[in-house]
């Protein structure tokens, strides 16, 4: 059958014969067709992806320039009064009068609040009538001693003359004598019983809750008709500042950070009242007190800094930064150029700081030696690096925008 269709194939063709090519070898010449192809777009897309390697490398650079390298040491603190002032009571009693409120402007003796006197007015009362007795006791007494004498001298007299006996001479000077004791007595009675009073008036005086300085009114811890306490503890009825003109800034910073934090540093802070604004201070006291939180040793450090239009109010939390470190007019360049190297370049293991600068469209190395880092920019105190020169800081692909990866071929 095979030969048959041989046959009739050679013979379609009137006067000719045609040979036909088998089906198989038709088939393996497609196979080889789309080989080639593939082999063909391969090839292209290794060529294409090598061409745009050789596209130019963009350097991002940053001229290097003179200025000021500040290292700073960050703590977080509360803005506190420069001095407050704790009012409390010394007696116990029913509060009668409030004339201080919040924010109230107080003068040195001002009467702030008024506690019941009756009860003390009542002992002063007694304590006065108690000296009074006694004073006149004392007056008694006198007038017996000034008898008990003249009475002793009289018989001393009879005495002399063999006109009295001697027991007799013997009592009246016994009486004389205990009558100087009893002048004594009352003396003293007289001195407690004014102490006592004088005690009696400084309670009294004490009803009046006056202030001691001249300040602010920050905190009223009492209302009207309220029972004082103080057997125990003195009570806070009032919180004065001094001055609201003058603040400071309690800081607690870490034991890692306190050893270049000195009196004297300059400090500046932010409050989440005024995000925009920066004020400025000084450290005035390295408190010697360690606080532990949490197994974390902190310090006490006072940043004092003056508040001349009252922005600032006790008890807003600021995040300071003290100034431990300072370096100005130096030269200086980013950190970040520093840590730059050329894709093909490794430094070599023992190589010192370098920084890479642009001169003629090429990196070239620059070897430096670097001062004061601030974690931004790094001073530098020796090497070839001129103000001015182009600092590279990191490289790019020139065919692609910044920040983006060109795309590979599929299975690449």
């Amino acid at each position: 059958m095979v030969e048959t269709n041989r046959l009739q194939s050679s013979m379609d063709v009137p006067g000719r014969a045609v040979r036909r090519a088998p089906a198989v070898m038709v088939g393996r010449g497609r196979k080889w067709i789309i080989g080639l192809a593939a082999i063909a777009a391969i090839g292209g897309a290794i060529a294409w992806w090598s061409l745009g390697d050789e596209a130019p490398i963009r350097y991002v650079t940053q001229p290097a320039a003179r200025g000021a390298v500040v290292r700073t040491v960050s703590a977080t603190g509360t803005v506190n009064p420069v001095m407050t002032i704790i009012v409390g009571s010394y007696v116990s009693g029913v509060i009668q009068q409030l004339s201080c409120d919040f924010n109230t402007k107080v003068v040195q003796g001002q009467v702030c609040a008024k506690i019941d006197p009756r009860p003390y007015q009542s002992m002063v009362n007694q304590d006065t009538a108690g000296l009074a007795n006694a004073k006149a006791q004392l007056g008694k007494d006198t007038a017996n001693l000034a008898y008990a004498k003249v009475t002793a001298e009289r018989y001393a007299t009879l005495l002399r003359q063999d006109s009295a006996s001697r027991d007799a001479a013997d009592n009246a000077k016994n009486a004389y004598a205990q009558a100087l004791a009893q002048i004594e007595l009352d003396q003293a009675v007289v001195a407690q019983r004014q102490a006592e009073l004088d005690a009696a008036q400084v309670n009294l005086g004490y009803t009046n809750i006056a202030s001691p300085v001249d300040g602010t009114v920050v905190s009223r811890n009492v209302t009207m008709g309220q029972t004082v306490a103080a057997s125990f503890q003195t009570p806070t009825l009032f919180l004065i500042a001094t001055d609201l003109t003058k603040m400071q800034v309690d800081t607690n910073v870490s034991e890692s950070d306190i050893g270049g934090v000195k009196e004297g540093n300059a400090a500046s802070f932010t409050v989440e009242a005024f995000p925009d604004r920066t004020f400025n201070g000084t450290v005035s006291q390295i408190r010697q007190a360690p606080q532990t939180v949490q197994n974390v040793v902190t310090y006490d450090v006072v940043v004092s800094v003056d508040n001349g239009d009252l922005a600032l109010k006790p008890g807003m939390t600021a995040t300071t930064k003290i100034v431990i470190a300072r370096r100005d007019d130096v030269l200086r360049v980013p950190d970040q150029a520093l840590r730059y190297r050329p894709a093909a370049q490794r430094a070599p293991p023992g190589a010192g700081a370098q920084v890479w600068v642009l001169r003629d469209g090429r990196p070239a190395p620059i070897g430096v030696t670097t001062g004061l880092d601030d974690d931004s920019f790094s001073e530098i105190t020796a090497g070839d690096l001129k103000t001015g020169d182009a600092v590279i800081l990191s490289e790019q692909s020139g065919s692609q925008p910044s920040g983006q990866a060109r795309p590979r071929p599929f299975g690449f």
